[in-house]
């Protein structure tokens, strides 16, 4: 019923700033913590940043003060501002959210399908 869609991915040049995208669409859902999670090659899954539906944040250390993640509520979407990139950072990127529907009145995690960021020296 409520799908992830990520977007802002590619490639980029080391010290850039795209910006990630990821809108959850579907109907009759609310969206509580949303956060960003990556994966490098040969690596596990991580958290980069989370958000709060009252927009508290936690950030991993690597990405302190170089990633920002944000959300519009009425658009159901979130956003990870990432600026001075390393080529460390070069990851499958995440979309991950908490979503409350009908039928899991409780909530569940979602995830999105994931959008490549290679940074290049």
């Amino acid at each position: 019923q409520v799908q992830l869609v990520e977007s802002g991915g590619g490639l980029v040049q080391a010290g850039g700033s795209p910006r990630l995208s990821c809108a959850a669409s579907g109907s009759s859902f609310s969206v509580n913590t949303m956060a960003w999670y990556r994966q490098a090659p040969g690596k596990q899954r991580e958290l980069v940043a989370a958000i709060s539906s009252g927009g508290d944040t936690n950030y991993a250390d690597s990405v302190q003060g170089r990633f920002t993640i944000s959300r519009d509520n009425t658009k159901n979407t979130e956003y990870l501002q990432m600026n001075s990139l390393k080529p460390e950072d070069t990851a499958v990127y995440y979309c991950h959210a908490w979503i409350i529907t009908y039928s899991d009145y409780k909530g569940r995690e979602y995830w999105g399908q994931g959008t490549q960021v290679t940074v290049s020296a």
